[in-house]
């Protein structure tokens, strides 16, 4: 199962059923689990742990030093789960403190060229589409989609089901549920993904609530927040104003009005 021009490593542990092909290159204590497939020409560098059932295409390059001028060559770490998917020329880079690692999950699927930086986690289910870039330390939460060529900021952190239209950007966190597009702009909820995760209509109408109040009425969000906390409300609600509250780096903006639109 192991291409006869592949370098391996004498150090890394390759479980017998994991398949590597031609030209690739294994350089450290890499760790690669049961029936994953390993494509022509990519390269797994240092401390790299790959779960079972994973496909790395050709050109991806897992593993590499993190590009952080504060980096000092600390052992660190990436960590890949089960059955994720990395297209030609992902880019995922390790840790850069001593002892800390960049985390990805299961069941991910990551597009052609799309780079995953020092430090970041990434959840279950995402998908992070092509020329997409995760600065250090971003977190994705679970079934999150970024699209093709958006830009994530370090330190950012974007909610559960969120979308990310293509060629969009942001500094701030973005809220659970949501649809963000241009400069962290929020415009609505991910309707078709949260009709996908299995929402009811009871579920999406609470959500629809809460968004206008947050994000549409012309009041300030942290007295939105304080208003809605003080009723009852389905747990997804919570979860999008708790996510709100622990936000470090703010959240995005509502909607702006259009010229001539407040007259």
């Amino acid at each position: 199962m192991i291409h006869p021009s592949a370098l391996i490593d004498r150090r890394a542990t390759i479980d017998p059923t994991a398949e590597l092909g031609p030209f690739v290159v294994i350089d450290g204590p890499a760790v690669i689990g049961a029936r994953t497939r390993i494509l022509a020409h990519a390269t797994l560098i240092g401390h790299t742990t790959i779960g079972a059932d994973n496909t790395i295409h050709c050109g991806a390059v897992i593993g590499g030093e993190p590009q952080d001028l504060g980096f000092a060559g600390a052992e660190s770490y990436v960590r890949i789960g089960d059955r994720n998917v990395l297209r030609e020329g992902v880019t995922v880079h390790r840790g850069t403190k001593p002892g800390s690692a960049t985390e990805i999950g299961n069941d991910n699927y990551l597009m052609n060229n799309a780079h995953v930086a020092h430090n970041c986690r990434i959840g279950d289910r995402t998908i992070i589409a092509s020329g997409a870039v995760l600065g250090g330390y971003v977190q994705l939460d679970d079934r999150v989609f970024v699209s093709g060529n958006c830009a994530v900021h370090q330190f950012v952190r974007v909610g559960r089901l969120a979308l990310l239209r293509g060629l969009s950007r942001t500094s701030r966190d973005v809220p659970p549920f949501c649809i963000m597009d241009g400069t962290h702009t929020v415009r609505g909820l991910n309707l078709i993904g949260l009709r996908r995760a299995g929402f009811s209509a009871a579920q999406i109408n609470a959500l629809r609530g809460a968004f206008r109040r947050l994000f549409r009425a012309k009041v300030n969000l942290r007295r939105a927040v304080a208003e809605l906390a003080a009723e009852s409300h389905p747990p997804e609600v919570i979860e999008l104003l708790d996510f709100i509250r622990s936000s470090q780096r703010g959240v995005c903006f509502g909607p702006r009005a259009r010229r001539g639109e407040e007259e």
